[in-house]
Order: structure tokens, then sequence, then C-alpha cells
């Protein structure tokens, strides 16, 4: 799509007219709605809508649109975010040592799957240096201990804030990011495995293969102070059988996590994504 657009993520009580005061809003100032998606959530009580329009002909200049419609939010108690379509958003990515998550995004970004530009990567180790200097990324190596987390975290948000970081991806990051980083910026999502049953922790594969599971799968989420714990954007699995070995495994698992958390990253980039509480409602 060429034209700009905007889109508008909703989430408020649940009440009577809300579909037609939002469009209204939209309708009254010449705009055309081309995407509208909607979901109750009958249990919490809350009413969740993207709603997606045209700017070509907007009445409404676009430094308006949010107080013009907060007058309109506000009295329903909604909580809201505009965001537009021309705007590129900037990811940082964060490794450690396993590269395929980073490769495949970097793919799919010179692939124009998703629009974003990767201007920074972040690692705890300098194993993946030659992928940054390779696509000309800059590269930034910070070392994390127990002594040192909170001033190496000070340090990541300054180069967040200084390379104007919409997104933080954490591709196989192998460090625990803190309460205290994530309250200040919480734009982060994470990939890892999922297991039935779960083995957390230190050669999860080793230990899979050793109780002989028949599914495996990668879960890509939101960060939040629980650790792994946060609202969930995208999930797969795969089955397995008495005949995969544990190297079978680890490249049926890097496969599956290359996959969901490219999903994830593309649904979070195209405002697909609507978090409330600790859930998410992901319009197609």
């Amino acid at each position: 799509m060429t034209n700009p657009t905007a889109t508008l993520l909703i989430s408020c009580p649940d009440q009577r007219g809300l579909v037609a005061k939002f469009a209204n809003f939209i309708y009254s100032n010449g705009g055309n709605i081309i995407h509208a998606d909607q979901h109750t959530d009958f249990a919490a009580g809350l009413f969740l809508t993207r709603i997606e329009w045209q700017l070509d002909g907007f009445n409404l200049p676009r430094e308006f649109i949010a107080p013009a419609f907060n007058a309109i939010a506000q009295p329903l108690g909604a909580k809201w975010e505009i965001r537009f379509s021309d705007t590129v958003p900037r990811i940082a990515i964060w490794v450690s040592r396993q590269d395929h998550c980073l490769f495949d995004l970097i793919w799919r970004q010179r692939a124009k799957e998703f629009i974003a530009e990767i201007p920074l990567i972040i690692s705890n180790h300098t194993n993946l240096k030659v992928v940054a200097e390779q696509f000309n990324i800059n590269f930034q190596h910070i070392p994390i201990t127990k002594d040192n987390k909170s001033e190496q975290e000070a340090q990541q948000l300054e180069l967040l804030r200084q390379h104007k970081i919409d997104l933080v991806v954490l591709a196989k990051y192998m460090q625990i990011v803190s309460a205290d980083f994530i309250s200040q910026f919480p734009q982060i999502i994470n990939i890892h495995h999922s297991f039935l049953p779960a083995f957390i922790g230190a050669n999860p594969y080793h230990r899979a293969f050793e109780r002989g599971v028949k599914i495996i799968g990668a879960t890509a989420h939101y960060a939040t102070a629980d650790l792994d714990a946060g609202p969930i954007i995208e999930q797969d699995v795969v089955r397995v059988s008495h005949r995969d070995e544990v190297d079978d495994l680890v490249r049926k698992g890097k496969d599956l996590e290359r996959v969901v958390l490219a999903r994830a990253v593309r649904s979070h980039l195209q405002n697909r994504v609507l978090v409330y509480g600790n859930r998410t409602v992901v319009f197609e």
C-alpha cells in the first residue's frame, strides 16, 4: 500500500454504540476505513478493536488526530494508541551466541517482508560481531555480570535513546532483562522454546530427548518483569518422533524459533497486537 494510513488500537469497557462512535469519528472527518476488526472479552468486560483508515482526504492534520480522538475516548474509559503506516520503526536486535534468529530477521528486513530499520545489534558476547559487520549494522558488545548489570543496562538504555529505537527484539539473548529496564523501555519481544512437558534452564533439548517428548514448540511474547511470562504474541509446534536425535530436536526448534519470532515481529510492526492485562489480541 502506497497511500499512508492511520491505525487506532483501542480497548475500553464494553458498552453499546462503540463501533458507531469510533467509525463516526473517522467518517465525520472525511476518512475512509479500509480495515476494521474487533473482539469482545465478555469475562473481562472489554471491547477491543483495530481500525485503519486512509489519510488522503482526512480533514484533521496528523498532530490533531490524537487530541480530537481523546475527547471521544476519555468519557468511554478507553485506552488507545495511534500509529501511522509511513513511520518506519527502528529495531535493536539483542543476541548472545546463537545466530539463527538474527540472520532470519535481517534477511526478512532486507527482503522487505516487514518495513523497519535495524541500526543496532547489542550482545553480551563478541561471536556475532562479524554478522553485524557483514550487514553494516552497528555492533555493541556489552558483557553482563551480577556486579555490573545495573551499570551495563544503563548503557544499553542510552544506546537505545541515541539510535531512536522503537522495539527491542531478544533474538536468543541469553540474559535476563531486569524489571527496572523493562519499566523504562517496555517494547521488547522475546523468543524461547516451548516444550510439553516444559524444560527450563540449561540443555532443554537434551532433557526433552531423554523424556521422549513427541512435540516441541516456540513462543514469542512481550518481556515483563516475570521471566518468560509476558503476553504471548505467537506460538507454533512441530511433532518429533523416536527416530529424532538431539540434533534433530535442536534443528526443528531453531526452525520454529525463526518463524515464530518473525511472525510476532511482523504483527507488532503492522500494529496488529493489542495488549490487555497479560493477554493479547492479534488482529489478522
